[in-house]
């Protein structure tokens, strides 16, 4: 996690979101009178949300939990997908 204030930000604006963006950096623009603002990856930002999402309905929260329980005790099972030749 890298703090800049916010004339450093401008005045390099492409290499902070590059680290951003290539090196999954958080940057954290510090203003005045604490009005600080993170800067984060797109992908970041849907990979909080989407868990977000998840972890917010208890039972599927539940479930997934068990399920991946229950793969890191060996107990699943690899299928063969059969397709229909039609398409």
């Amino acid at each position: 996690m890298l703090a800049v204030n916010y004339t450093e930000m401008r005045g390099n604006f492409k290499e902070y979101c590059d680290k951003v963006t290539d090196d999954f950096e958080t940057v954290i623009v510090t203003r005045k009178d604490n009005k600080n603002v993170v800067m984060i990856s797109q992908d970041e930002y849907n990979n909080m949300m989407e868990n977000l999402f998840i972890m917010s309905n208890k039972k599927n929260y539940n479930r997934l939990l068990e399920s991946r329980k229950q793969l890191e005790q060996g107990m699943s099972q690899s299928r063969e997908l059969l397709l229909d030749e039609d398409e």
